[in-house]
């Protein structure tokens, strides 16, 4: 029988829902309450990101009828697919170790390379670090050089002992002395010899191995100094215009320069806001590059590297760190990136090994293998909410990468401490925002792992690198990871207890409303587990009396009354006496804030308050040093 076709509208009964309507449906369920305060994000670039977007909110953003392959490039330099390099990040010097670590890299499903060279000072030692490395199939990245020009000498005289043609070779020189200078405080050699380098090595370089990219710009080290997105945009495309400008003003054309530039960014743990950060990078720059007029549009593409973020590792509940590069990789994936590294998981506490090498690899065959995401050009086009942020992180970084150009660009703005301060200061934030718990680390200032010691398996030496701490011309940025204050407070409690100390014991005297007692005495336990104290949770006591007497028995350090605010009033004065008159000598701390009550609490004997609003930080700190485990 054949069916007959319904020629109405699909849904035609459902009228169009219009913005306004929206909007007053909002505030009608709101009831009062403030909608920016309720319903608007306010991230840390200073973006006001809407609850919700529609079609007319990015109905005039220019770039949207733009192809990917097309200028400005906002949706990738790819056409046939979304492949990337999986590059694997080969953190050893010894250069023996590194291609014994590459090959078999490269067996297991590596594309690239990142090798370190600051041991390389011959061609013979780059004949033993690239052994059965194909220059032709596998990209190759150095980093770790104080002299390239020297290092693309030693590679000239490899390719005549290994008869190696350098026309294959493919990859980049971390040659960046803008972010030299911002992380030791001065240059490699000189500032004129540095950017007489960087001619050299574009003008030589280009014609040795015309697809090789001599000058990295690199962006991550904002990140993972503490740098927001739009600073880690907006500086380097204020390193790249200084490059290029400086370059093109030596007599080489845009069309020498522009093909030789490395871009590497960070991939952090904010998912869509990184997505967002990739697409508007390749923008950013193409309006730069374009105002150099390059002969060939297509050369105005940026190549972008992403590597997992150190900033928000942890070397507490460290497997979690695999849950952190997997989102971190598969937004770098999805924005179209070209080449990704995964950090191993164990890097903020020791040298990678095998296994984090490999786990850090199959992360990526797995987005590619099992996920597809190398499949699909551009999945976030269209989407209101990315193409929203993608704009918005553009026009604020612009914003930024103008007051950078005004102050005679970015090394004018390096050595006048500019960049490093607002860095800082954001840093400084988001480390307000770690001890305060308004940003979770988990495992680290959340659900932390009661019974896991790190002591062991950190290796010294990577945690706290033997560097002299010397005097620089020029303020520095200071890389670190949001945790580190977190986890010196839980290595200072294994080290007190690793010298013959008792643990730390924190009773939870729990009594009263069944379910206020449970929940404080959760929070409790989680708040003085990240010291790494042991905590003694109850399940509630009938009477103070009983409660006392656990007390008496247990003999705890800290003591902590868990119940109702009510209940407290008349709990709090007698429970305080019952424990003096009982002898203990515990610090007593009362779970929540009853801000009525506060003097009179602490004329009963109560030591500390601690709250949803508390600084964890500064609280734990302070018992630390009462328990005497820290000065």
């Amino acid at each position: 029988m054949e069916s007959k076709i319904n020629n109405e509208k699909l849904f035609s009964e459902f009228p169009p829902v219009s913005t306004e309507q929206w909007e007053e449906k909002i505030i009608e369920d709101l009831k009062g309450a403030d909608y920016d305060k309720k319903l608007v994000w306010k991230t840390p670039e200073g973006i006001n990101v809407k609850p919700y977007y529609r079609s007319e909110h990015i109905s005039a953003l220019p770039y949207l009828g733009s192809f990917p392959g097309h200028y400005p490039f906002v949706r990738g330099n790819k056409t046939i697919d979304n492949s990337w390099e999986i590059r694997q990040h080969i953190d050893v010097a010894d250069i023996t170790k590194a291609n014994r670590i590459a090959v078999d890299a490269l067996a297991k499903g590596a594309t690239a390379l990142s090798l370190d060279v600051s041991k390389v000072e011959s061609a013979d030692d780059l004949v033993v670090l690239l052994k059965n490395i194909s220059l032709g199939s596998t990209d190759i990245h150095f980093y770790g050089s104080r002299n390239y020009p020297n290092l693309l000498n030693h590679l000239l005289e490899f390719g005549k002992k290994a008869n190696a043609d350098l026309t294959q070779l493919k990859g980049s020189f971390d040659f960046d002395p803008i972010s030299y200078l911002l992380l030791h405080g001065d240059f490699y050699h000189h500032e004129s010899v540095d950017f007489g380098q960087t001619f050299d090595l574009i003008k030589l370089g280009g014609k040795i191995a015309p697809d090789f990219r001599f000058i990295s710009i690199n962006g991550h080290y904002m990140h993972n100094s503490g740098g927001n997105i739009v600073q880690e945009l907006a500086f380097a495309m204020a390193s790249v215009s200084d490059y290029v400008a400086m370059l093109t003003g030596k007599g080489l054309t845009a069309d020498e320069v522009i093909p030789r530039l490395n871009f590497i960014f960070s991939s952090g743990s904010n998912y869509f806001m990184e997505i967002a950060k990739f697409r508007a990078a390749r923008m950013l720059w193409a309006r730069i590059a374009e105002q150099y007029k390059p002969g060939d549009k297509k050369i105005m593409k940026a190549y972008v590297h992403a590597i997992t973020s150190n900033w928000n590792k942890t070397v507490y509940d460290p497997y979690v760190n695999m849950l952190r590069t997997t989102t971190e990789a598969m937004a770098a994936a999805v924005a179209g990136v070209d080449s990704i590294t995964v950090n191993p998981f164990d890097t903020p506490f020791k040298e990678a090994d095998h296994f984090s090498r490999r786990i850090a690899r199959n992360q990526q065959i797995l987005l590619k293998e099992e996920a597809y995401l190398d499949k699909v050009i551009d999945p976030a086009a269209g989407s209101y909410y990315i193409e929203q942020l993608t704009n918005s992180l553009a026009v604020h970084a612009w914003e930024l990468f103008v007051k950078v150009e005004q102050m005679g660009g970015m090394m004018q703005a390096v050595k006048d401490g500019f960049v490093q301060d607002e860095v800082g200061k954001n840093a400084n934030a988001r480390r307000q925002d770690v001890a305060n718990r308004r940003q979770v680390l988990l495992g680290t200032n959340q659900h932390p792992n009661q019974d896991e010691r790190m002591l062991e398996r950190i290796q010294e030496e990577i945690l706290d690198p033997d560097e002299e701490k010397t005097e620089t011309k020029y303020k520095t940025l200071s890389l670190g990871r949001a945790s580190d204050a977190f986890e010196d407070l839980r290595l200072a409690t294994e080290i007190f207890i690793d010298s013959g100390n008792k643990q730390p014991e924190v009773f939870m005297f729990t009594i009263g409303n069944l379910t206020m007692r449970k929940a404080r005495a959760s929070f409790s336990s989680g708040f003085f587990g990240c010291a790494g104290y042991k905590i003694i949770d109850n399940t509630g006591f009938k009477t103070i009396e009983e409660g006392v007497e656990a007390v008496k028995k247990q003999n705890p350090e800290i003591v902590v009354i868990c119940s109702s605010d009510e209940e407290y009033v008349d709990l709090v004065p007698e429970i305080c006496s019952q424990l003096k008159t009982a002898g203990s000598e515990a610090i007593l701390v009362l779970a929540g804030y009853p801000k009525d009550h506060i003097d009179s609490f602490k004329q009963a004997g109560i030591d500390e308050f601690i709250h949803i609003r508390s600084n964890v930080l500064d609280t734990l700190k302070s018992f630390h040093r009462r328990l005497g485990i820290m000065e």
